[in-house]
């Protein structure tokens, strides 16, 4: 795309615009969530460590007392917290995605409470290039005891469109609550009565526990019984996120199955991109001292050729190696010899998917290109 000098300004101008926008909605977010009443629930703290590796910095410090407190420093009130939200991207894949919120007692059903459909709630799904998942109105009881949350939805979740956007809401809601460290299993109400299913056959009889997320399709992974699961990453279409997906595989479920699965790419049925450039092959993975050495066929230079360089499928390769024990980093070699994709492109990142770096990430992007024309 060719820009005047006049065009480029007038980008770079709502560019900038664009960016105070988003600063007035965050701020304005933040005002009404913290100016709002606390819920009366007993929430547990959030954890991060089931869909990502994060740093101990993400999550509020717990409440007990700290070894050696007499030396540490005077502690200071915690005014927000991490917690990890579940939302949808326009093929109906689940995305987590890491927010910033105001620190309150109840963060489980305030994380809940931004799933569900609202102008608010949309603006900041929206920038993210992602969609809500609970219906317009949706209000929520919530009660956490013994490992268990008992999610009490109103009426407004039996007019979902379809089956799937039941399943995803479910799903959603049970990967959002098993998030937290206090919460094992999940079972649902709604409107205070205990229900087998939804209208379009949706099954909420029993208790959830944490499974697997964005499961291929039975064609994909047909003769499933016998298989076992392996989580890959890809990027979305929009190249704004990774998506984490489910494959059912016939081998061991370990690094060097996920990355030869990840040479194969993502189901043909969706709409996910590739994370290896085309005929690009594996020739052998290997880990030294916590290290991930990955060894590609000369194809693999061609990852630099993407729009954004790569950094978003190597991110994604990135959390497909190191969801596993023992690896903390990775290391790429192309026929053998050492291969430096770029600053950064291959550190682990304190999540798959954190609000604030998506929407950087972007406008970034966005203005390399144009001042490169």
């Amino acid at each position: 795309m060719n820009f005047t000098g006049n065009q480029r300004k007038m980008y770079l101008l709502a560019l900038a615009l664009l960016i105070v926008a988003i600063a007035l909605a965050c701020t304005w977010s933040l005002w009404r969530k913290s100016s709002s009443a606390p819920s009366g629930e007993a929430s547990p703290e959030p954890t991060v460590g089931r869909t990502g590796e994060a740093d101990s910095s993400a999550t509020p410090a717990p409440d007990s007392a700290v070894s050696g407190a007499a030396e540490a420093p005077e502690a200071t009130e915690q005014t927000t917290a991490s917690t990890i939200v579940y939302y949808q991207d326009n093929d109906g894949y689940l995305v987590p995605v890491m927010c910033t919120v105001p620190m309150e007692d109840g963060i489980a059903k305030a994380t809940l409470g931004m799933m569900v459909k609202s102008a608010e709630n949309d603006m900041q799904a929206a920038r993210l290039g992602l969609r809500t998942v609970l219906p317009e109105g949706t209000t929520i009881d919530l009660d956490i005891a013994d490992g268990k949350a008992r999610i009490d939805l109103s009426e407004e979740v039996l007019n979902l469109s379809d089956a799937a956007a039941e399943a995803n809401m479910v799903s959603a809601v049970v990967q959002t609550l098993t998030e937290f460290d206090t919460v094992e299993e999940v079972e649902f109400l709604i409107g205070g009565q205990k229900l087998e299913s939804l209208p379009h056959g949706t099954d909420i009889s029993g208790t959830f526990t944490r499974g697997d997320i964005n499961l291929e399709s039975s064609e994909d992974a047909a003769g499933a019984e016998a298989a076992q699961s392996v989580t890959l990453y890809f990027p979305s279409e929009a190249g704004t996120v990774v998506v984490p997906v489910t494959r059912m595989v016939y081998s061991s479920p370990d690094i060097n199955t996920a990355v030869l699965e990840l040479t194969k790419g993502p189901s043909a049925t969706g709409s996910l991109e590739n994370v290896l450039p085309a005929g690009c092959g594996l020739i052998d993975v290997t880990v030294e001292d916590g290290t991930a050495k990955l060894n590609f066929t000369k194809e693999f230079a061609d990852i630099a050729l993407n729009s954004d360089g790569g950094r978003m499928a190597l991110k994604a390769l990135v959390l497909t190696c190191t969801q596993f024990d023992g690896i903390s980093a990775v290391e790429i070699l192309v026929e053998g010899e050492p291969f430096d994709p770029g600053e950064g492109t291959l550190s682990v990142p304190t999540f798959a998917n954190v609000a604030d770096t998506i929407v950087y990430d972007y406008i970034q992007t966005q203005s390399a290109m144009i001042l490169d024309e």
